[in-house]
């Protein structure tokens, strides 16, 4: 098979950056205090954050939901780009981190449009799917413990509507999912989850070499 993808290196990748990511001030000193922090390789990259707010005004969404929070980035992301009235469901369990994503989302003046539920996430969705929530989301984020994404995609999936659109981050884990001799518990979990997404009639299939890998699904 002809290899048509193009290697960034550190040049081409920073010249990528400054012909097209249009980062707003908050979002770039959220990411700056966010580099202080352990953990920090959690955060998605600007790039990233900018191709999911284009997806997010491409499809109009006005209702969204993030799997896994952090200290902020996609959210505020994801809350900027939505409409004046639109509503972000935010999921996380960790208290410290989601106060720092707090203060960006008040600077940012979003913080009207974020729900967070600090609890663990699969008993908020089910919450919503019990409330009737389901098929209202227009728009779901996935970027949480990676044994759990199977459960976190089957839920969002009932609760996004159709032709809603599903964003899963991480699939490529930093190429270990294409190394037969790497086999730990969450390179295993993500390489089976690729398998179960790309054998799922339910969605269109798209997987974005972005980052640490971004997997599109939009529902049928």
């Amino acid at each position: 098979m002809l290899n048509k993808n193009l290697g960034l290196d550190d040049q081409l990748h920073q010249y990528v950056l400054s012909v097209s990511v249009k980062e707003p001030e908050v979002l770039a000193e959220l990411r700056q205090e966010t580099s202080n922090y352990t953990g920090f390789r959690m955060q998605i990259t600007p790039e990233q954050g900018q191709f999911l707010a284009f997806l997010i005004k491409l499809i109009k969404a006005k209702k969204a939901l993030e799997i896994g929070v952090f200290t902020g980035y996609s959210s505020l992301v994801t809350a900027i780009a939505l409409p004046e009235d639109g509503k972000l469901i935010a999921c996380d369990i960790d208290e410290n981190y989601t106060q720092i994503a707090r203060k960006y989302w008040e600077k940012a003046g979003v913080s009207e449009k974020i729900n967070l539920h600090i609890a663990p996430a699969l008993e908020t969705l089910d919450q919503l799917l019990a409330q009737g929530e389901a098929e209202t989301f227009d728009f779901a984020f996935i970027d949480a413990d990676k044994r759990n994404y199977p459960n976190y995609y089957e839920k969002c999936l009932q609760l996004i509507r159709k032709g809603g659109l599903i964003a899963i981050d991480n699939v490529l884990w930093s190429g270990k999912v294409a190394d037969p001799e790497i086999n730990d518990k969450q390179t295993l979990a993500i390489r089976d989850f690729n398998s179960k997404i790309y054998q799922d009639d339910r969605v269109n299939l798209s997987l974005i070499p972005i980052a640490d890998g971004l997997t599109l699904v939009i529902k049928k």
